[in-house]
């Protein structure tokens, strides 16, 4: 049963909104466990990253290239959109 509107509470019986909060719950613990998944992947690339800029570091690599430079300064002049870079 997909809601698209909340229904009339004052029409539904005892069982209905029964089934209803025991529907939205399990929809509820649903997309928490899903969020929760996602926050665990995000935090493994993260510590991945941060490991390769280590890496990268020790090695006497640039931590910033002229892209991440020329990228940040797109993103901060509103050109990240897709807009062009010389108007």
């Amino acid at each position: 049963m997909t809601l698209e509107t909340f229904p009339d509470l004052g029409s539904l019986s005892d069982q209905e909104l029964k089934d209803l909060i025991r529907q939205l719950t399990e929809e509820e613990q649903e997309v928490s466990y899903r969020r929760r998944i996602l926050h665990g992947k995000i935090d493994i690339l993260r510590a991945e990253l941060v490991n390769r800029l280590r890496k990268s570091r020790e090695a006497g690599e640039d931590l910033i290239s002229g892209a991440d430079v020329q990228k940040l300064t797109d993103i901060l002049s509103g050109r990240a959109q897709g807009e062009p870079t010389n108007p």
